[in-house]
């Protein structure tokens, strides 16, 4: 037997409930995985709250974790027995002690890095590798925009952007995670009551930026966009102020020959070498000091309601683990 949180219906943090379940058996091509840490993300809001439709309920939500190799099924040859993995990556299931999942989605785990540490950046580090290297491969030299610069992908983003020679604006709600993103690599740092265009333009000498990485959603979409150069790109890949609304794609031309786009890691990363490819930057940039991975809040899985409601509350900061 094993314990997981699940959810029986879409709500807040109190429809999710600490249960005893049988313990999964391998199918062909799969490994149990016995948690170490499991990642707490933005993502398992939007599957709790159903803005994110999981396959059938109940279910166990969550996309990040990280521990050891129980068993593996047959035709397995990814990994073995003992072997220290991480993922990020569906189907969910991530809140239990222990699941299964197929063997090419796991990433072996380099000997120096903890499993706390892996299952607090596979997730968000990943994802900022795609969005830097792979969706808008930013230059040396450009001047960048990042919202939501003190949370877990935006501290990765502002190190890792630095690191590649960018000036970052960050943006954050508070001048205590304003503090926190200058610490890692925001150069200038904007607040969300501030008149963002306006600040974007005068620290540009009103040209703009070329990329904007925008994981706000809603509140952000039309500040994003007028803080865009010509031809400039939104990347818009999450909703934390909720889906951003249906609009007139002329907008777009009128602003200056504008890009949208949304992507996802699950694309990135569909196939085991894009997956191991990506995961090897963010080790490469971990282990080489670039990017630091900051674990600012711990809780017990069976408290993963809490986590949810701090996460959602904006208090948490940095990555988020649940301990199984």
């Amino acid at each position: 037997m094993t314990f997981a949180i699940r959810i029986h219906e879409y709500g807040g943090p109190e429809k999710m409930v600490w249960e005893e379940l049988p313990r999964a058996e391998p199918k062909p091509g799969e490994a149990p995985i016995r948690h170490d840490a499991v990642g707490l993300n933005y993502i398992d809001v939007y599957f709790r709250t159903g803005l994110y439709k999981a396959p059938a309920l109940p279910a166990i939500i969550g996309m990040e974790g990280a521990g050891v190799v129980d068993a593996v099924g047959e035709g397995v040859t990814e990994v073995v027995v003992g072997d220290r993995v991480a993922y990020a990556s569906g189907p969910i299931g991530a809140y239990a002690q222990s699941r299964c999942l197929k063997a090419d989605r796991l990433v072996k785990l380099p000997d120096h890095l903890s499993s706390e540490t892996a299952a607090a950046m596979m997730l968000q580090g990943m994802t900022a590798q795609y969005l830097l290297h792979s969706t808008y491969p930013v230059k040396r030299g450009q001047t960048i925009l990042v919202h939501a610069a003190a949370g877990g992908v935006g501290l990765i983003l502002c190190q890792w952007a630095k690191h590649l020679g960018c000036t970052v604006i960050g943006t954050v709600s508070t001048p205590d995670k304003a503090e926190l993103a200058r610490a890692h690599g925001a150069d200038h740092v904007v607040l969300t009551s501030e008149d963002l265009p306006a600040a974007v333009k005068r620290i540009t000498n009103g040209a703009g930026v070329p990329v904007s990485y925008d994981s706000v959603g809603r509140d952000t979409f039309m500040p994003s966009l007028d803080s865009l150069a010509p031809r400039g790109m939104l990347v818009s890949f999450g909703n934390a102020s909720g889906p951003v609304a249906p609009f007139d794609l002329g907008i777009l031309a009128a602003k200056g020959s504008l890009y949208v786009c949304r992507p996802t890691l699950n694309t990135y990363t569909a196939s085991h070498a894009d997956l191991t490819a990506c995961a090897a930057s963010l080790f490469e940039a971990v282990t080489s000091g670039a990017v630091k991975i900051n674990v600012n809040q711990r809780y017990a899985l069976k408290d993963a309601a809490q986590a949810h409601r701090d996460l959602e509350a904006r208090k948490t900061t940095g990555s988020t683990v649940l301990l199984p």
